[in-house]
């Protein structure tokens, strides 16, 4: 398996998919864009629910505006399947909204990567759905979640 200083590149196992998936997770849950963005291709395409993302610049813009809205984000995400060069996700996240409203987002990413590991495509799928504060599932401080911290499956997402 890799360490944290090796990149995890292509053609991908069980484990170093499960690690990829993990990794992601973690770099989105800094709300760092410009950190975030790095994982992919400057020339990275996504879709992201309505929206058409080209390259490092767009996708640091457009998480900019993400967590701007979505307020006290915190992001589970769990591997569905892999190839050698591709990974399916299925995710979960649960913000407010600057009125206080809280929901979680339930959704889907295909991703593909090139030969040192970057992401040069990213599709997601989307739903919001609102929920009461007292709803939420995942409190852990923000950043990273806990190794401890159960998942999506042990949690029934």
């Amino acid at each position: 398996m890799s360490t944290p200083t090796q990149a995890i590149v292509p053609p991908f196992t069980t484990d170093t998919a499960i690690l990829k998936v993990r990794k992601a997770e973690d770099a989105w849950n800094t709300r760092n864009p410009e950190q975030v963005s790095l994982a992919y291709t400057p020339d990275s395409v996504w879709r992201n629910r309505t929206e058409f993302i080209n390259g490092r610049e767009e996708i640091v813009r457009f998480l900019l505006r993400k967590w701007q809205r979505e307020l006290d984000y915190r992001l589970m995400k769990e591997l569905w399947a892999f190839n050698a060069a591709r990974v399916a996700v299925r995710f979960s996240y649960e913000f407010h909204d600057g009125s206080g409203q809280w929901y979680r987002a339930y959704g889907n990413e295909n991703w593909e990567f090139d030969g040192r590991g970057l992401m040069l495509r990213r599709y997601a799928s989307i739903n919001d759905v609102l929920i009461k504060e007292s709803d939420r599932r995942f409190h852990w401080p923000l950043g990273r979640r806990p190794d401890d911290h159960p998942g999506l499956s042990a949690l029934g997402l």
